[in-house]
């Protein structure tokens, strides 16, 4: 009995390792999204043009979509382990397989692409984005 509940603690602790490693590829991916804007906006300041500025768009879209696709893979390990917590011992395939998008769950991407923590960063960044090239164009 005893065995079995260490073969399940260390199921589940993979799991979270999984979640684990998806939550900090989307803390990178902000990292990078806001690097990489910063930079166009120095090279976009240097160029003294001010479509330059309209590139930042770019990484800020592309990380957003990538973000939401690491949400979405986070949120459906988050299901698995949930799902494998109710669960008895003997019950469980111990298979590493996510389950299907759910939209119940949370799990499908439009809902992830759409979910408050991206939305209190991207939406910013673009609103950032956008007053940064009608400054741009106002001074140059």
């Amino acid at each position: 009995m005893n065995d079995n509940i260490e073969v399940k603690i260390r199921y589940l602790e993979m799991i979270q390792n999984i979640m684990t490693r998806m939550s900090t590829n989307s803390f990178m991916l902000k990292g990078w999204a806001v690097t990489l804007i910063a930079g166009i906006f120095a090279l976009s300041a240097k160029e003294a043009n001010p479509m330059y500025f309209l590139l930042a768009y770019v990484p800020a879209i592309l990380f957003w979509l990538l973000d939401a696709y690491y949400l979405m893979l986070e949120r459906q390990y988050k299901h698995l382990y949930n799902l494998s917590t109710e669960k008895a011992v003997s019950d469980i395939d111990f298979k590493i397989k996510r389950p299907k998008a759910n939209w119940e769950n949370k799990t499908c991407y439009c809902q992830c692409l759409m979910s408050t923590t991206e939305l209190f960063f991207y939406v910013p960044t673009a609103i950032l984005v956008a007053i940064v090239v009608i400054l741009g164009q106002n001074i140059l």
